[in-house]
């Protein structure tokens, strides 16, 4: 007993002083899956590193970690050395780290509370991420274990909420922000992704998902809007292909690249 105390007594320590190396950590929630959450957060630090940022991407999704595979790192490994675990170098200034590197492909994640709570200290304390400018944290939906334990490990820590324009999402949205607020995390602001479709064909914009519902409650919430980004069946290939939208020039990536200045200015 006294062995394992001490062990997390020195756990806490390195996650302290891994914490001391970070300038900026941005959590990205959503209320309810499927509005792209990962989506942002993988091109937000991807973003970030192009610009020069030295950025980490911690993939705290423990029962859908996809955030190796949207980077490109799925079949990398990771390895340890006596100081820790070594992130995984995706480009020139972006490391990440993900549960689905430790995992055989489509092993379930069957785990209570306790045990995803022990891996993210593990994530924050027993890798060696170096500096940081930004350390992104990609976080499931809702306000269960993964986000409360981020919330209350890294102290301090800002939050991006990520919705759709459809009720439904909003609704749950807006929940996120008010979790965020209960757990003392500075809120950066909305981003409403899937916000408008421009045909191919005829240049016609649809509103499949609505439009304008992440502003209106931003603006209810009184949050700052970060920005829309548009339904592009780009994001869905270079996601698949490991390659994240946000290196090529086009319409979204201009969307996108608003919304990343906003964040890199942000005072909070």
């Amino acid at each position: 007993m006294e062995e394992r105390q001490k062990r997390l007594e020195e756990l806490d320590q390195r996650i302290q002083e891994n914490l001391r190396q970070v300038n900026r950590t941005i959590a990205i929630l959503s209320g309810k899956g499927g509005v792209g959450k990962t989506t942002v957060a993988v091109n937000l630090a991807y973003g970030l590193a192009m610009q020069g940022y030295d950025t980490g991407l911690l993939d705290a999704d423990i029962h859908g970690p996809n955030v190796a595979k949207m980077v490109g790192i799925e079949r990398e490994e990771i390895r340890g050395t006596d100081k820790g675990m070594e992130p995984i170098q995706v480009r020139e200034h972006l490391k990440a780290i993900s549960l689905a590197l430790l995992l055989k492909e489509d092993m379930p994640v069957i785990w209570r509370g306790p045990l995803k709570t022990m891996t993210l200290k593990q994530f924050i304390g027993e890798v060696t991420w170096g500096h940081l400018d930004f350390l992104i944290v990609d976080l499931p939906p809702g306000t269960g274990d993964e986000p409360l334990s981020i919330a209350q490990i890294i102290k301090g820590s800002e939050a991006i909420i990520v919705t759709t324009p459809q009720e439904v999402a909003l609704l749950d949205s807006r929940r996120a922000v008010r979790f965020a607020r209960e757990l003392n995390m500075a809120v950066l602001g909305i981003v409403e992704n899937m916000s408008g479709f421009t045909c191919p064909h005829c240049g016609t914009q649809i509103n499949l998902f609505k439009k304008g519902g992440g502003e209106e409650a931003a603006r209810e919430l009184q949050v700052d809007f970060l920005g829309r980004i548009p339904l592009d069946p780009n994001i869905v290939e270079t996601g698949d292909s490991g390659k994240p939208f946000v290196h090529e020039e086009n319409a979204t990536t201009n969307a996108f690249i608003q919304i990343l200045d906003k964040i890199t200015k942000a005072k909070t």
